[in-house]
């Protein structure tokens, strides 16, 4: 079946590798409002989407979760922009909710040219003191936890072929 919607999701790709230039203003607006749109328990739209481009900012968040991770290496790959998701830590649905605003950010990055990465690690930053310094400097309320972020800027080489997807994926019941 030929579909736009379901060829972009086809399609998406992690990037690791990007442009240094910055995204545009324009098309990092249509990224959070698409997370926006990503389904919520009971509607309760109980997510916060933080953009970073700030190079300090910026720099902190790979050093922190590259101390999280054990290793030196920037795990946001020089994306020049870096959105976090963050939840009220006693939601019921915080990584559920969070994982779709995640993802609807991804599916609407490649849907307008962009490319991005799904990085974890947000959920132990953010409970140290500095994360949560971060976080009132951001102007978020208190009681918030990193759910996960996304590299986000323009992919600087062309993404791999998928690998082909396994026979027993999925199953039909009936």
């Amino acid at each position: 079946m030929e579909n736009e919607f379901l060829n972009l999701i086809r399609t998406r790709r992690s990037c690791r590798k990007y442009k240094t230039e910055q995204v545009d203003d324009r098309l990092l607006e249509e990224v959070l409002k698409a997370g926006t749109y990503a389904p919520t328990g009971h509607g309760s739209q109980a997510p916060y989407i933080v953009a970073v481009q700030n190079s300090g900012q910026r720099a902190a968040l790979s050093r922190m979760n590259a101390e999280v991770m054990g290793v030196t290496s920037d795990p946001y790959y020089g994306a020049p922009t870096i959105i976090l998701v963050f939840a009220p830590s006693d939601y019921a649905n915080a990584f559920q909710d969070g994982s779709c605003v995640l993802e609807n950010m991804m599916l609407a990055a490649h849907a307008v040219g962009l490319a991005s990465c799904w990085i974890n690690r947000e959920h132990q930053m953010f409970a140290t003191e500095e994360g949560k310094s971060l976080m009132r400097q951001w102007g978020l309320p208190d009681g918030l936890m990193g759910i996960g972020a996304l590299s986000l800027g323009y992919a600087a080489a062309e993404p791999r072929e998928p690998k082909p997807r396994k026979e027993d994926y999925y199953r039909i019941i009936r």
